[in-house]
């Protein structure tokens, strides 16, 4: 196992210990937490253990046709949506198809970490992939992180998923030239790439089920760190390692 630490400027000041992010994505994807349940053959109600994170509803889902079904994959990872929303999701990702398209034709099979400087720069523009990625979130509409979620499942190694509280993390280490904050999480990803290269290995051995992108490793440790959910997540992989070792 790699000794190097993981240093995420967007998670915070200090580094992560390779033990430390492997427990916290281990959290992530076997955490379990309470939820009272009632049925009509248990009408006072039982308490159940359910996944704590999104990893069995969203990593572990396959990849299917494009569609309605994006929508589902959406609020798999970020709730249901009312009849309004459902519409809203739906038609933004019809409307951002072609930013996709010229991104992914961009990117010519290079995932977002290979790519050059220029890509993510508006130096390079028009026509970039980081020009196209700004559009997306442009045009994601009113629930743009059912929207990412939706297009990072479809492209785990070039579309990032962003939410609310992981954009406003990332926009602070926004520098002169970038095309967005996409260029933030590149720069991570190329800065750490031996320790995440390590870690999407790892975690594919560990658990089987899912094998994550260091794309969406990023994410989930910058989720978890924004919202105050990373001590626990650690908490959870820890426990589950013991688990599994007994």
């Amino acid at each position: 196992m790699i000794d190097a630490p993981l240093l995420l400027p967007s998670t915070g000041p200090d580094a992560w210990a390779f033990d430390t992010a492997l427990a916290a994505v281990l959290g992530y994807a076997r955490g379990r937490r309470p939820m009272r349940f009632r049925s009509p053959d248990s009408p006072r109600g039982r308490w159940v253990q359910v996944p704590a994170f999104g990893w069995a509803r969203f990593d572990a889902r396959p990849v299917g046709p494009p569609g309605d079904l994006d929508v589902l994959v959406g609020e798999l990872l970020h709730g249901r949506l009312d009849r309004a929303g459902w519409v809203d999701v739906h038609d933004a990702l019809v409307r951002v198809r072609p930013l996709v398209e010229a991104a992914v034709a961009r990117a010519d099979g290079r995932a977002l970490w290979e790519l050059p400087d220029d890509e993510l720069s508006v130096l390079g523009e028009p026509g970039t992939v980081g020009a196209a990625l700004r559009g997306i979130g442009r045009a994601a509409g009113e629930h743009p992180g059912h929207v990412l979620a939706a297009l990072h499942h479809r492209h785990p190694d070039l579309v990032p998923h962003l939410t609310r509280s992981t954009r406003r993390a990332l926009l602070p280490h926004v520098e002169e030239g970038d095309s967005g904050v996409e260029a933030v999480v590149r720069r991570e990803l190329q800065a750490n790439a031996e320790v995440l290269g390590e870690l999407e290995s790892t975690v594919a051995s560990l658990l089987g089920d899912a094998r994550p992108t260091r794309l969406r490793l990023h994410d989930i440790l910058l989720w978890l760190a924004t919202t105050l959910r990373m001590t626990h997540a650690v908490q959870l992989g820890q426990m589950s390692e013991l688990s599994a070792d007994r």
